[in-house]
């Protein structure tokens, strides 16, 4: 598979403002970019784009159903009231790190009113206190209110809140990187289209989730009603390759190639499946590595219990700082998760009737 319009809808995709329960913006995005491409699409209660993309004519009369899927949000805030001076109270919307927080450029509500997530200054801050981290109950965001007035004619509680980050390339060359906001997950969503462009000898299901970052509801909505035989999750990883004081393993590395989880938080793969994706990245000289920690959880975990169950398995592109207001990833990472995905999904109807599915 080569580089085409899902990988460029990468910058789009990551500049979009979709934190978790209010991905609209997202879902109108991509819903755009695959209609030519798929055969049936739906919006569930819960926001999930669900696209349809019947099997070719060599599948046989019950061909086998595949879903892939991708969330659609990200990590962000919401406000929670209008304080007196002018500033917003707010509350985390996903895992956000509080070291994290402290000046960073955010955009409220629908109109992406532009405002900085302050707290007091280092001079006014005791010296014993410095070298602790701001808790997120004790910054606000300022939006350049003269008071609560004021304020309340531009903001109010319910308001989502997304980080201030443009999508940028930082290198043409090598690992061709990137930096952006909510690669987490639009990398998937971003591949996942392109992966719409083709057809494969089984019926590929495509679930753009929502609110992953918040419990995998969407995802378990989706499979139920999917009802796949087999699933695919594409999503963007922890990637932790810089140097360390100590001789530790990377989680992933940039630029080395798709990862595939054995286990996380939420599930453990499908071993046949794992064996198939290693298989397919061999045959068709993809470099891979395996995400070497269980940490985290992906859509994954809730689809893989949808029903009777569902054998499952994650692919992800490493992206360092996730979970933060910018991440980095390798678009050539992203070429090669696609390409594997592509291969698997031509390869999965062999396999499932085989003595490999055993």
């Amino acid at each position: 598979m080569t580089e085409g319009r899902g990988i460029v809808l990468l910058k789009e995709l990551s500049e979009a403002r979709g934190v978790s329960g209010n991905e609209q913006v997202v879902r109108e995005l991509i819903a755009s970019a695959v209609r030519e491409h798929v055969d049936d699409t739906r919006t569930d209660a819960l926001g999930n784009l669900i696209c349809r993309k019947r099997a070719d004519d060599a599948a046989g009369p019950e061909p086998l159903r595949v879903m892939v899927a991708a969330h659609m949000d990200e990590i962000g805030l919401m406000v929670t009231g209008v304080n007196s001076d002018g500033t917003l109270r707010f509350g985390k919307v996903g895992g956000i790190d509080d070291r994290i927080l402290l000046s960073k450029r955010v955009l409220v509500g629908e109109k992406a009113i532009p405002g900085v997530i302050g707290s007091r200054p280092i001079h006014l801050i005791p010296r014993n206190e410095r070298e602790r981290t701001v808790e997120a109950d004790k910054l606000a965001i300022d939006i350049g209110a003269a008071d609560k007035a004021s304020a309340e004619k531009l903001a109010s509680p319910g308001d989502y809140v997304s980080f201030d980050t443009s999508y940028a390339v930082l290198s043409e060359e090598g690992l061709r990187s990137v930096k952006g906001k909510a690669f987490d997950d639009r990398a998937g969503c971003a591949i996942l289209v392109e992966l719409l462009r083709e057809r494969y000898p089984a019926e590929l299901w495509a679930a753009f989730t929502t609110q992953e970052e918040v419990g995998l509801r969407g995802a378990t909505v989706a499979a139920h009603s999917i009802n796949p035989d087999v699933a695919l999750v594409l999503e963007g990883t922890i990637c932790d390759d810089l140097p360390k004081k100590k001789d530790e393993s990377p989680v992933t590395e940039v630029g080395k190639g798709p990862a595939i989880t054995f286990m996380d938080r939420s599930f453990i793969a499908d071993a046949r499946l794992v064996r198939l994706l290693v298989k397919t990245a061999e045959q068709l000289g993809i470099p891979y590595q395996f995400k070497r920690a269980a940490a985290g959880g992906t859509d994954a975990g809730a689809i893989h219990l949808a029903r009777q169950g569902v054998p499952s398995a994650t692919v992800a592109v490493p992206a360092r700082y996730i979970h933060a207001p910018v991440s980095l990833l390798s678009l050539r990472d992203l070429d090669h998760t696609a390409a594997l995905v592509s291969g698997a999904l031509r390869a999965l109807p062999a396999w499932w009737a085989g003595p490999e599915n055993a």
